[in-house]
């Protein structure tokens, strides 16, 4: 499991309470709190580590390139993040292969002594996604923040993968899409619309449904993952190491053969790391649940898959906590009947282990962070979402209060 700390960057000022500040990262991890409280910045630099981690195990560059030359910032800067460093700005993570610490201005990489890496394919799903949705042809696009072009790009590459319709989870309809037009249609039973005619909901779920849906089936496939995944330049890195190996007549077959798969675990991604902002924007509270089990189960679909997200809604964390109930009523070993009840509740698929989860509680006015209590691995209900649910309730008995008056 990988953990972070943070100080003094952006809106984070404190950091995490408890844990000496350390924040664990475990399969499923939640961050709400209000506006600007740092949310998508812990996201955004959880991702940003977690690929200098991939780069480095890959050879993309050296540790060098991160210590002496201090690129760190640079690669913050891609998430849009590069302007939140401080004076006092301190930075720790630990991932498997290497730990990586940032503070007074200096970058420090440490080197961990690891049998077993878990090559990740890193998504980040930005809030902005249904931009792209509103539009027929967004590969046409131009001057698009850097992580929306990265997610583009395997929009574009899940759109190729679909053949015929695809059914979604959300409402009675499948998607579509023509890739002689390059055009994507939402299709109901009497129907059939662009996707860039459709609901704020579709234009923003469709997206993020397909990216994960394709991300996460892809690990599963039999051919080499990393023939499709890599850029042209990675690919002649990949070459250029592999002639490296075949021609060093210092080498045995043995060692050439252990060299080359040693190459090829490098290179083939193993796990799925998707970071999603606001997976519930412009969904019914019934669409949000059907959009956090499908996340959930593509989570699941591999022990080092992981899912972090942000969130406004209290709806997914009340969710969240229903997967965790169906977790503990599967393990209570339930009948074939009752299993059926139990995956019409919550689909088996997306149940989750309560050891797996973590919720994050981020204050804007103090730049804190929290750990969500649990009871019985259910998160707390006494939350900020709730919060603002009870508020209303409140206001409302206030203004009971002054009709009584009159």
């Amino acid at each position: 499991m990988s953990r972070i700390k943070i100080s003094n960057f952006g809106p984070i000022k404190k950091g995490f309470s408890n844990n000496d500040g350390w924040m664990d990262i475990p399969k499923i991890t939640l961050f709400i709190g209000n506006q600007g409280s740092g949310k998508s910045t812990i996201a955004k630099l959880i991702s940003t580590l977690t690929w200098i981690e991939k780069a480095l195990v890959r050879g993309d560059f050296q540790e060098k390139d991160l210590t002496i030359y201090n690129r760190f910032k640079k690669y913050c800067a891609y998430q849009n993040i590069g302007n939140y460093f401080q004076e006092k700005t301190c930075i720790e993570y630990k991932g498997v292969a290497y730990n990586i610490f940032y503070k007074d201005g200096n970058t420090k990489v440490e080197k961990n002594s690891y049998s077993k890496f878990l090559f990740p394919k890193i998504m980040y799903v930005p809030a902005d996604r249904n931009f792209l949705s509103s539009v027929d042809r967004p590969s046409l696009l131009k001057r698009l923040p850097s992580t929306l072009y990265t997610f583009l790009d395997e929009l574009e590459a899940a759109k190729q993968e679909i053949k015929g319709s695809l059914i979604l989870p959300i409402g009675d309809v499948r998607f579509e899409y023509s890739k002689q037009n390059k055009i994507s249609y939402i299709v109901g039973n009497d129907y059939k619309i662009r996707l860039s005619e459709s609901s704020s909901g579709f234009q923003s779920f469709v997206p993020l449904y397909l990216v994960s849906k394709y991300l996460s089936e892809f690990l599963n496939k039999e051919h080499d993952a990393s023939i499709k995944q890599n850029s042209v330049e990675e690919s002649k890195r990949i070459t250029k190491e592999l002639e490296k190996i075949l021609s060093n007549p210092h080498l045995t077959e043995e060692l050439k053969n252990a060299a080359i798969e040693l190459l090829s675990s490098k290179n083939k991604y193993a796990s799925f790391i998707n970071i999603v902002e606001e997976p519930e924007q412009n969904l019914f509270p019934s669409s949000q649940r059907n959009i956090l089990n499908s996340l959930l189960e593509f989570a699941n679909n591999s022990d080092g898959n992981k899912l972090i997200m942000t969130t406004h809604s209290p709806y997914i964390i009340n969710y969240l906590s229903v997967s965790i109930q169906g977790f503990c009523l599967k393990e209570k070993k339930l009948t074939d009947e009752l299993l059926g009840k139990l995956n019409r509740v919550v689909p088996v698929k997306s149940i989750v282990n309560p050891l797996d989860i973590v919720v994050y509680q981020l204050n804007e006015a103090d730049g804190t962070i929290q750990k969500l209590p649990q009871f019985e691995g259910i998160p707390s209900d006494k939350n900020y979402l709730n919060s603002s649910l009870m508020e209303a309730n409140q206001l409302f008995d206030s203004l009971l209060e002054i009709e009584e008056e009159i």
